[in-house]
């Protein structure tokens, strides 16, 4: 019990140090692969139509990865369900020539990436969005695709 005090009491100390941000959730794949068939959806809430936003793209990756890039599309939609913005997105994981991974690493063959989709960007309307995200490689299966998910944060003025 003193244990999952702690680690709330952790984990509410690590969300409040980030104050731009609105929504974070990852989705893992199941056997660090992401399938066709699987596309990760998220829904997150609007309440202040003033501010703009930044939505950014979390992709967790390993070695396993056989491809330098990564192709996907994504799809926001408004809570009366209309496509706000939709693209299809390629962004590299490893460089090219050397092979070597880009992203941050804390867990030894997992590399951590965050790819901006839309930057300050305006709601129109408070409410429920949702935001699709496919995987739109050759292959079926993305085999060292550990996860994907989104981060919605206020965008902080350039001064």
């Amino acid at each position: 019990m003193k244990f999952l005090f702690f680690a709330a009491a952790v984990s509410g100390l690590l969300t409040a140090c980030d104050s731009q941000r609105l929504f974070e959730k990852n989705t893992e794949f199941k056997e660090r692969t992401w399938k066709i068939n699987e596309p990760a959806e998220f829904e997150f809430q609007i309440t202040d139509t003033v501010k703009k936003y930044n939505l950014l793209l979390n992709v967790r990756n390993s070695l396993e990865y056989p491809y330098a890039r990564l192709f996907f599309n994504y799809e926001l939609t408004s809570p009366d369900s209309k496509s706000l913005s939709k693209n299809l997105v390629a962004e590299f994981l490893f460089d090219q020539k050397t092979g070597q991974p880009f992203g941050t690493s804390s867990l030894g063959d997992v590399y951590d990436h965050r790819f901006p989709l839309l930057q300050n960007y305006s709601f129109n309307k408070t409410g429920m969005y949702r935001l699709k995200v496919e995987q739109f490689m050759r292959a079926d299966s993305l085999p060292g695709i550990v996860a994907v998910g989104l981060r919605v944060e206020t965008n902080k003025p350039q001064n």
